[in-house]
């Protein structure tokens, strides 16, 4: 089974497809440049596979052009699907469909510990597998790929006192963010390249080859 294959089994929206699609394409380029080794592949497929259960918390109305040419009707109705099936928490149905996949322990453990919240945590664990799954996700926007601190802000606006993840306290926002930039220097002071070489344009081709990255 390839992404393209998983994402057509679940039903995953396209914007979706296209932003874990975008993931994995940094999060691919970035541990193909390190200095200390990772697993790319598990890095890869973590990336693939870390918002599978995201339509759950989407509002379809915040981008109706996601929605086509289906419509917004019909991707209420998969909302709905995904809640009976996985329950309201899209991280426990992400994490259900990567077991239901059979992904790798590694695979799963890297999309675990995904999350805002936990980029705390993230920034002082020796995995770097963990860093570059987090940070890849910490590069697109609904748009395309971004530098962080635009993907953060675009996120702050958007998820203002809708999730529980993404605190309304900003000193709170300020710790969180300056552990995502530590992370950020972690990463690239152990790779050949900068932030900025990491662009929407640099990764045009790989995005699309990605859609037949193998599961296994």
């Amino acid at each position: 089974m390839t992404a393209r294959e998983a994402y057509a089994q679940y039903g995953i929206m396209p914007i979706l497809q296209t932003h874990q699609l975008r993931v994995a394409a940094v999060g691919k380029v970035i541990a193909e440049s390190l200095v200390t080794p990772v697993d790319v592949r598990s890095v890869i497929l973590a990336c693939l596979f870390h918002d599978m259960g995201n339509i759950i918390k989407f509002d379809l109305g915040t981008f109706p052009e996601s929605c086509e040419p289906e419509g917004r009707a019909f991707w209420e109705k998969k909302k709905a699907d995904f809640v009976r099936r996985f329950g309201p928490d899209e991280h426990h149905a992400t994490v259900a469909i990567g077991h239901e996949l059979h992904l790798p322990l590694q695979v799963m453990q890297y999309i675990e510990g995904v999350g805002f919240s936990k980029l705390e945590s993230i920034r002082d664990t020796h995995s770097l597998g963990q860093k570059i799954v987090e940070y890849a996700d910490l590069r697109v926007t609904p748009k395309g790929v971004a530098s962080m601190d635009e993907r953060l802000e675009e996120a702050r606006i958007r998820y203002a006192k809708r999730r529980s993840d993404f605190p309304d306290e900003e000193s709170r926002y300020r710790v969180l963010l300056e552990a995502a930039r530590e992370i950020e220097r972690q990463i690239f002071s152990r790779t050949t390249l900068t932030p900025e070489n990491i662009s929407e344009e640099s990764l045009q081709t790989l995005i699309e080859e990605l859609q037949d990255f193998p599961l296994a």
